[in-house]
């Protein structure tokens, strides 16, 4: 899938060398090409946790329906 910046992402599996969860909401800061992005994944308060190259099949778009839920690192 085509991502641009400031996208709202979901990651799709666990990345745990970054502490990253599936499920995991992060905003697209880079687009390298259609199959690599940086995304920035942030604390609810606004801290950032990791800020990771993936490859977008980790990815997919956040959607309407989606419910954000808190968890601790």
């Amino acid at each position: 899938m085509k991502f641009e910046e400031h996208d709202l992402v979901v990651l799709t599996a666990d990345v745990p060398e970054h502490r990253l969860r599936a499920g995991d909401l992060g905003t697209v800061v880079h687009r390298y090409d259609e199959d690599m992005c940086e995304v920035e994944f942030t604390t609810a308060a606004g801290s950032t946790v990791a800020v990771v190259a993936l490859p977008t099949s980790l990815l997919r778009a956040a959607a309407a329906a989606d419910i954000a839920a808190v968890r601790t690192a």
